[in-house]
């Protein structure tokens, strides 16, 4: 493979200018773990709602603004652009609000 086979894709193109519902797309899979982009716009987990996942998932925040709530806490956790937190699996959480007036694009890495 030669350096003019290689093609930089941008996490930042391709979005919908139309998006009723938060866009995921797996972006590419290994032996125990998979890499996503997930893009909301205002989008939240519905009531009642909680993600219970078997596998941890890694996340990085790359543009606009978020706020998860995590079962038991006191506190929700705001992510602004550049942060990034790891979830433990079966850490039950929801999505409870992301900017409506901008796309939120999340890095997501799956792992076990």
């Amino acid at each position: 493979m030669t350096a003019a086979d290689l093609q930089a894709e941008s996490l930042f193109a391709g979005i919908p200018a139309a998006l009723p519902e938060e866009l995921f797309q797996r972006l590419f899979a290994g032996d125990g773990f998979r890499v996503a982009r997930i893009v909301s716009r205002g989008h939240a987990s519905p009531p009642g709602f909680w993600y219970d996942q078997d596998e941890h998932e890694w996340v990085l925040l790359l543009q606009g603004a978020a706020r998860l709530v995590f079962e038991g806490a006191h506190q929700p956790v705001t992510l602004a652009a550049g942060d990034a937190l790891d979830i433990p699996s079966h850490r039950r959480h929801r999505v409870a609000w992301t900017d409506p007036k901008q796309d939120t694009i999340w890095l997501a890495i799956f792992y076990r």
